[in-house]
């Protein structure tokens, strides 16, 4: 079973925030989380926000009883998509203006487990056919 959550137009540019999830792709949940802690990046505050709500998500779908840390959670898919840019002026010399753009980005980090869930084993096994 996975879980999906996104966060929509973070302030930071694509470029700053996909050298921070990269670190963390294919990674144990309680690995990236301690990573992300201990990043100086602006970028891995944002991550892990995203992170733990991923996290939450999937507790919420197997009903709440089972918890993260026994089914070996991993973080299966991140990536960080471009948002809208805004544009802004800025004052020149000689009375000109310089545009600025001011980027924004999308993350979306999907978990899965590596253990398979009690209710997922019995999905899973294929019904067995007798031979005469």
């Amino acid at each position: 079973m996975e879980a999906v959550a996104s966060l929509n137009s973070i302030p930071m540019s694509v470029r700053k925030m996909r050298l921070v999830v990269d670190l963390i792709r294919g990674k144990e949940v309680g690995e990236a989380l301690s990573i992300l802690e201990y990043s100086k990046q602006e970028a891995a505050i944002w991550l892990k926000k995203n992170l733990l709500s991923a996290v939450a998500n999937w507790e919420y779908k197997t009903g709440g009883s089972e918890s993260a840390d026994e089914y070996g959670l991993f973080v299966s898919e991140a990536f960080a998509d471009q948002g809208a840019q805004i544009k802004r002026f800025r004052p020149a010399p000689h009375g000109r203006a310089h545009r600025i753009r001011k980027h924004s980005c999308h993350i979306t980090i999907k978990v899965s487990n590596a253990k398979p869930l009690p209710s997922e084993a019995n999905v899973d096994a294929e019904p067995e056919t007798v031979e005469e």
